[in-house]
């Protein structure tokens, strides 16, 4: 008898993700810890969603900022997330993924920073490395 390994998430939708908090899109997992942005160390975890719609894959992608770097000192640059968290729901399959929604919901009090929004902006430890 062998063990089947179900592939549940694809590296696809993991170029697909990005971080809430800063922008950025690569992830780096930490063996028996977890999944965090490599950029800020906010924590993502994958979870199935119970609802598909009919598509092939439905993942809610579940930010915390409680493991987030620097968020005091580089709040230029980063967006806390609401109480610590934020969750989107993902629908489509690779190379096709679409944001179905976020909770809580963007608006007045809290926008996820989107991809590469804060690409070309130095952060301010680049400029003292220059001097």
């Amino acid at each position: 008898m062998s063990l089947e390994v179900l592939d549940r998430h694809s590296e696809a939708l993991f170029e697909f993700l990005w971080c809430p908090v800063c922008g950025q899109e690569v992830f780096t997992h930490i063996p028996f810890e977890g999944v965090f942005c490599k950029n800020c160390n906010t924590q993502v975890e994958l979870q199935e969603s119970r609802e598909t719609r009919g598509y092939e894959e439905a993942v809610l992608a579940c930010f915390d900022s409680t493991t987030t770097w620097n968020l005091h000192v580089d709040e230029k640059l980063r967006r806390d997330l609401p109480d610590g968290s934020a969750r989107v729901k993902i629908f489509g399959a690779p190379g096709a993924y679409e944001v179905d929604w976020w909770s809580p919901e963007p608006g007045e009090d809290w926008e996820p920073v989107e991809r590469g929004e804060f690409d070309d902006v130095e952060e301010p430890n680049e400029v003292a490395h220059l001097a």
